[in-house]
């Protein structure tokens, strides 16, 4: 899915002859730390609540008190992935949305984000969920592939985290059969690390409980 479909029409931008009074209360009413400031249409800036707040002066007006913004954004034509990571980079609940001419599209958040994620892909299917602990250099998704359809079961969705200077990486599977016992069972065979794995089985009947309450949580 590209930025421009990712557009929170519900998040209005700020003008520059905004005071810092009505930006922490529209931030306060749409449940973000950050809002867009436009000047004649153009984007200026970012302005985040504690910019704000350590200005100590709200009755003034957003061009009164900031020479400069800062101006993070993202493409109209980016990957939510992208996008994602731009706003986990800069640490942000709200991004702006800017085409290639750099005029001002609209936002996304942190919010809309996180629920389309869980209401796409795989995320919402019925399944397991198991991590593994592998070397850099025996990394092989072919490899993980074949394990896991030898025991009658398929890779819904899967992705990897690695730390600086780590000679391992983790990696997350989603897989369609809520039972992977002898899924793990085959892995270990292999002499691949179980790190954890989120299953139903006889120890494990509430994953269903917890998945739900998951998804409720994101889709809040």
């Amino acid at each position: 899915m590209r930025a421009y479909k990712l557009i929170n029409e519900e998040i209005p931008p700020l003008k520059h002859s905004d005071t810092a009074e009505k930006a922490l209360n529209w931030m306060e009413e749409f449940k973000v730390s950050h809002l867009v400031v436009l000047k004649n249409g153009n984007y200026v800036g970012l302005v985040s609540e504690s910019n704000i707040l350590d200005q100590m002066e709200i009755e003034k007006t957003l061009d009164e008190l900031f020479q400069h913004l800062p101006r993070p954004s993202v493409d109209s034509k980016d990957h939510i992935y992208q996008v994602l990571s731009r706003v986990s980079e800069l640490k942000l609940s709200v991004i702006p949305i800017l085409d290639e001419n750099e005029q001002y599209l609209g936002c996304t958040n942190v919010q809309l984000l996180m629920s389309v994620i869980a209401n796409t892909g795989s995320i919402k299917e019925n399944g397991g969920i198991l991590v593994l602990e592998i070397a850099n250099t025996d990394y092989s998704l072919v490899e993980i592939a074949q394990i896991v359809e030898s025991n009658d079961a398929k890779i819904l969705s899967s992705y990897i985290m690695s730390s600086v200077n780590s000679t391992t990486i983790e990696v997350t599977l989603k897989i369609n059969k809520i039972e992977l016992d002898s899924i793990i069972r085959t892995f270990e065979r292999y002499d691949y690390s179980i790190k954890a794995s989120f299953q139903k089985s006889g120890n494990d009947t509430d994953l269903q409980f917890r998945y739900d309450a998951l998804m409720n949580y994101l889709n809040l």
